[in-house]
């Protein structure tokens, strides 16, 4: 395998940039780079020189004996100075060395699924981890990263294998001593982790929107003062505002955290019937938008006239409060009033969704989950039957178990492995 090498901390100036290499020249390479012998697992403070012996910097290598390594092989990360003019001139020698290539996009990660240092929802995980932007992202990426979900999912396939060697011993050696009657067993072993299927199912939604972030559109009638509230959340102009009806067209997004979550506010067209045919799209838009988001934040006093049903969990607030005489429930984006309470209600109706979410986090989790579910209903339905049929529930025991095998990667995701690891930078 080619030994490849890469800059694996941020590009652009810094105190220190950190260069990985990874394959079985890696230490051959580093060394040569400081002219010396390093040990296989170790530290070095060096001098790293080119070719022709010229100085290119100082700097610390550290290096990893397989398989005792992120890629699983002989791997060197050398840290240098992070001028842009250091990095450049030790990533051209490494170019021009025999058996050194740059890596491709996410290829350290994949070395590390391919050689089982990490499973596939891992890798998914480290990506999350990478473009973790709140509290509550960066904790679902690291309970990811640290193989829970890979760790349900083996041992849902334990119990399934469990359960399918139990029908398979009746099958095949039905004349030697084995329990006359595996359906209690089988059916409890089944029954537990079809729970678990369910529960981890339902809960993809939360966990995918975690990852991805809520939607909270504020709607309202032409107005009501929804551009200026959305720029007093934002805390700058994120939208024009004026006193002139049906200024704003589009959906205008602002993404920020809220209480650790992520969250997209949207500010949507103002509500009403109109001739004008550009409005009347920014408005079937607006309620579009509004009815596909997580929550609602109705800006009046009736929300049936804006036409958008509201849902558990929405709330309503009566607009431009500074105007009023009574105030109470009143939101202002001028003066601030209820812009704290507003905030306070949001972030406890998301974070009380956010506690009831699972591990599995995409919607690929998703469907390798159904998958499973479905077949192990097929062969629950058929061990009612009796022992006659348990050769068709041990077959859709076993696609259940193919199911949980594509959920970490085993199987059935060569398709998915470059969309995945497109999205990695080089030095990972």
């Amino acid at each position: 395998m080619d030994t490849i090498f890469a800059l694996a901390s941020a590009q652009g100036k810094a105190g220190v940039a950190v260069i990985r290499l990874s394959g079985p020249r890696a230490h051959h390479a580093a060394a040569t780079l400081t002219g010396g012998e390093l040990s296989a697992r170790g530290m070095k403070l060096c001098t790293l020189r080119d070719p022709s012996g010229s100085r290119l910097d100082d700097g610390l290598v550290l290096t990893f004996q397989a398989p005792a390594s992120f890629t699983g092989e002989d791997v060197a990360e050398l840290q240098i100075h992070g001028s842009t003019a250091s990095v450049n001139a030790v990533l051209r020698c490494l170019s021009e060395a025999d058996g050194l290539r740059l890596a491709d996009p996410g290829e350290f990660t994949r070395r590390a699924l391919e050689n089982g240092k990490m499973d596939l929802t891992q890798v998914e995980g480290l990506a999350d981890l990478i473009d973790a932007e709140t509290e509550a992202q960066r904790k679902q990426a690291q309970t990811i990263l640290a193989g829970k979900l890979g760790g349900l999912a083996e041992r849902w396939r334990r119990d399934l294998i469990r359960a399918a060697s139990l029908l398979e011993a009746v099958i095949d050696f039905a004349d030697e001593e084995v329990p006359a009657d595996v359906t209690p067993e089988v059916h409890d072993l089944v029954s537990r982790v079809m729970t678990d299927l369910k529960r981890e199912a339902a809960g993809v939604k939360i966990a995918e929107r975690i990852r991805t972030g809520f939607e909270v559109a504020i709607v309202g009638l032409p107005n009501a003062g929804k551009s200026t509230l959305l720029n007093a959340l934002a805390g700058r102009e994120a939208a024009i505002t004026s006193e002139y009806a049906g200024t704003t067209r589009d959906v205008i997004e602002v993404r920020m955290d809220l209480a650790g979550l992520p969250v997209t506010l949207l500010d949507t067209a103002g509500l009403r019937d109109t001739q004008d045919y550009v409005e009347n799209l920014g408005i079937e838009l607006a309620r579009k938008r509004a009815e596909a988001a997580d929550l609602r934040v109705f800006l009046t006093e009736s929300p049936k006239e804006l036409g958008v049903p509201m849902q558990d969990g929405d709330i309503q607030v009566l607009p431009k409060a500074d105007l009023r005489a009574e105030s109470d429930g009143g939101i202002s984006g001028k003066t601030g009033q209820g812009i704290d309470t507003l905030i306070s209600q949001i972030s406890y109706i998301l974070g009380h969704r956010y506690t009831s979410h699972g591990i599995a986090t995409r919607e690929r989790h998703r469907v390798a989950i159904v998958k499973a579910v479905d077949a192990l209903g097929s062969a629950m339905a058929v061990l009612e039957s009796g022992p006659d049929l348990y050769d068709i529930a041990a077959e859709e025991l076993r696609t259940a178990i193919r199911a949980l095998e594509s959920l970490v990667g085993r199987i059935d995701v060569e398709t998915l492995l470059d969309e995945i690891f497109s999205s990695f930078c080089l030095g990972k």
